[in-house]
């Protein structure tokens, strides 16, 4: 009895042992195959641009011309895997990719029917044979097999359901449940009704012959079937496959979603590689924007002006919130597709509050401290304002909140060229930093290459109390949780400060009439126009939001009615109504640094004696200056001020002490030019030896050390001027040391040089003598 038992269980270890070395061989040599020939898909995907909310706003065709969108698994809603799971694969989380039973089954049929009449694939088994399409043989089928075992071994069970909802076919040139989500019911998938998941799952069985929007009548019964069959396997409650079956079926082809084109163009080509990308695009916000500019730029159209960008910037997070490259991305007579937002212009004016506010820091400039604007000869460089008239003496404020010209011009020359630049390139204006050292003056007006994200990147930072930070157009970019990249560009007192001349109502940049046609948000805004009238600008910004506008031709061309005010402005204020139009009217408080002194309203320095006129200006404490006014002068001059005297002839009586103005040259001669009274201090006593040597007189024309081209023997033809103290009476002008002719000091000499090197000098009346040298030659 022993013996039988000892080689039954002797035949059970080996067969036992046998088995054991059987699996170990099947899993080596799995092993070596999978080691062997690796299985790792590469799916080409469609590159989809997302909103802020997961929207798709924008959709590219995949590499291979396919409609092919990443699913996410977030996006595999319960009802569509278990409707999925259900029809296609019900032991899919159970089996290792191949199903032996319904593999067994399959077999047996196909050999009792002598041909294949059922197949046993598997989801895992349908992934494989999407990735690698194979002829219907028993042999592809083997290698599916084997494949399906190494998609199991390296891929989770969710990862393979996401990629087989992502290369499903739904006929032509569309894959993917999101992709057929979206062109056929222009929806996500996780808003599908049951009724469209169901017409969905069914369609890659017969792609061609159920294709929605061809085959819809063909798909409807097919749908209805299958929900009919649901019913009866208690797949979903009964009030829920009624309301499926009552649904209609309205699928058609749509078009895929083409919101924000220049923007989706631009990070398809930063990040080939991202299948989806999110923004911080807000989908209301991108069609509002798209909408105003589209119907305003239609109205445009009759005065010759095609096109307009816009962008959108929330201050709180620096995330792009609209983007708006041009009018019509499918226009191509009018530049569509050229992104206005990256184009490289010239910006006008709409750099002067960097300008001022930089000023501010530097302790140049308080906002009532007086500037004059009159007709000035800057080296050769004679700017002009935007209406080619001078308005005198005038404050800081009113300077930048009117964009006057030569006032900024000569702040600029105060402050420095290299200074504006350095705090340009510190707001990483790129083509400013390439320009820096061909940049003169006509910076200020415009004369450098901006572009219209840079510059609203710059006034986010006038809302952001002076800190400049880079836009975000990811959604990752714009999270509370991402590193901070402040840049100090002003102080918070110079940013309040541009921001209280900015808010002003009472300007010459406010649109035409515009108190009956538009409603005024509480913004502060800046205006530019190119020289040319080639482009509008204006920006503008509230505590939340910072808009930038440019309204143009990106053919350059230009129109005399274009302007910042009349053409840019109202689409400004069109967007701001529409985008805040609620926003609180509060301003910004004043920061702590910040207060409140009296100075003389004649010059905005700190009064003297006879300062009766005072106001209240604001001065940063230990930056502003504290200058003491001299507007006025005191002078003694005799009892009928017929004569003024120095200290060194003040007689021992019969003279008095009286105060006169204290005008620059550059305001006296403006004063003569326009025929303007002014209080003019008398002749200095002819009897006084006393020899004068500040005040010289200054000489605008000729240029100190240019070339002239004059026609030779041709008469007086070089103009001679200059501008003299408030004193100064007569001026002799000298060519090359020798006398010329004696003038009054608004009078226009001219004069025909010799050729070569000539000095010019000019002397005035208390000898005080000036030297200028230019170079003639005869044409």
């Amino acid at each position: 009895m022993r013996r039988p038992r000892l080689l039954a269980d002797q035949k059970l270890k080996k067969v036992l042992s046998t088995t054991l070395l059987g699996l170990a061989g099947v899993l080596l040599a799995f092993f070596i195959g999978d080691w062997w020939f690796p299985f790792r898909p590469a799916v080409r995907y469609s590159t989809q641009i997302l909103a802020e909310d997961g929207t798709v706003l924008h959709a590219f065709l995949s590499p291979d011309d396919k409609w092919r969108l990443y699913t996410e698994l977030s996006e595999i809603t319960p009802l569509l895997r278990q409707t999925l799971m259900h029809k296609e694969d019900r032991y899919f989380y159970w089996h290792p990719g191949v199903n032996p039973l319904a593999l067994i089954r399959a077999t047996a049929r196909n050999l009792l029917a002598g041909r294949r009449t059922s197949g046993a694939s598997t989801i895992t088994m349908q992934v494989v044979r999407l990735l690698e399409p194979r002829p219907r043989t028993y042999r592809s089928k083997a290698i599916e097999l084997f494949r399906a075992l190494q998609l199991e071994w390296h891929f989770s069970k969710d990862e393979i359901l996401q990629l087989y909802l992502n290369l499903v076919p739904y006929g032509g040139n569309i894959e993917g449940i999101k992709a057929a989500s979206l062109l056929y019911f222009g929806k996500p998938p996780q808003l599908l009704s049951l009724a469209e998941i169901t017409a969905l799952t069914i369609v890659p069985n017969r792609p061609s012959s159920l294709r929605p929007g061809r085959r819809n009548d063909a798909l409807h019964r097919e749908r209805n079937r299958w929900l009919e069959r649901f019913r009866k396997e208690n797949l979903f409650a009964p009030g829920v496959i009624h309301d499926a079956l009552n649904e209609p079926l309205n699928a058609q082809r749509l078009p895929p979603p083409r919101l924000a084109p220049h923007l989706a163009l631009r990070l398809r080509n930063e990040y080939p590689q991202q299948p989806t990308i999110r923004t911080s695009l807000r989908p209301p916000r991108q069609a509002q924007a798209e909408t105003l500019v589209k119907n305003y730029v239609n109205r445009l159209r009759a005065l010759n002006i095609h096109n307009a960008a816009v962008l959108v910037v929330n201050n709180e997070t620096m995330a792009v919130e609209a983007y708006v490259g041009s009018a019509d991305f499918h226009n191509p007579y009018d530049g569509g597709q050229v992104d206005g937002i990256r184009a490289v212009r010239s910006p006008g004016s709409t750099l002067k509050p960097l300008l001022y506010a930089t000023a501010f820091d530097k302790g140049l400039l308080t906002p009532k401290m007086v500037l004059n604007d009159v007709p000035t000869n800057f080296g050769g460089y004679e700017p002009e304002n935007f209406d080619q008239r001078f308005n005198g003496p005038v404050t800081v404020a009113f300077a930048l909140a009117n964009s006057l010209n030569v006032p900024s011009v000569k702040v600029l020359k105060d402050l420095g060229t290299a200074t504006l630049v350095e705090q340009l390139k510190k707001a990483h204006f790129k083509t400013v930093e390439k320009q820096a050292p061909e940049l003169g003056l006509s910076l200020i007006l415009g004369g450098c290459g901006v572009t219209l994200e840079e510059l609203t990147r710059l006034f986010a930072a006038f809302a952001r109390q002076g800190k400049w930070q880079p836009l975000g157009y990811l959604a990752s970019q714009s999270t509370p949780t991402k590193p901070v990249t402040d840049v100090a560009l002003i102080s918070p007192e110079a940013a309040f400060l541009i921001h209280e001349v900015l808010t002003q109502v009472t300007r010459p940049d406010l649109p035409n009439q515009f108190e009956s046609t538009y409603r005024l948000p509480r913004i502060a805004w800046k205006t530019g126009t190119s020289y040319g009238k080639r482009d509008a600008w204006s920006i503008g910004y509230n505590r939340r939001y910072t808009v930038g506008v440019w309204v143009g031709n990106f053919s350059g061309e230009g129109v005399p009615e274009l302007s910042g005010a009349n053409i840019a402005t109202p689409l400004l204020f069109d967007i701001f109504n529409a985008l805040d139009y609620n926003a609180p009217r509060d301003g910004y408080p004043p920061p702590a640094n910040l207060h409140l002194r009296k100075v003389c309203a004649e010059s905005g320095a700190l009064p003297e004696a006879f300062c009766t006129n005072q106001i209240t200006d604001y001065a940063i404490m230990g930056v502003s200056p504290y200058r003491r006014c001299q507007h006025r002068r005191w002078v003694f001059t005799d009892e009928k001020a017929r004569v003024s005297y120095c200290t060194q002839c003040l007689p021992e009586r019969g003279y008095l002490k009286r105060s006169y103005p204290n005008l620059a040259p550059e305001l006296i001669a403006y004063y003569e030019l326009k025929k303007l009274p002014y209080e003019k201090i008398p002749p200095h006593n002819p009897a006084c030896e006393r020899v004068f040597r500040e005040g010289a007189p200054l000489i605008v024309s000729p240029n100190d050390g240019s070339e002239y081209y004059l026609p030779a023997g041709e008469p007086a033809q070089l103009q001679l001027s200059c501008q003299a103290a408030n004193d100064v009476r007569e001026v002799f002008w000298y060519l090359n040391d020798r006398l010329y002719q004696r003038a009054a000091p608004t009078e226009a000499v001219f004069v025909s040089p010799p050729p070569g090197r000539v000095k010019i000098s000019c002397s005035d009346d208390k000898g005080r003598n000036a030297d200028i040298w230019i170079q003639v030659k005869n044409l």
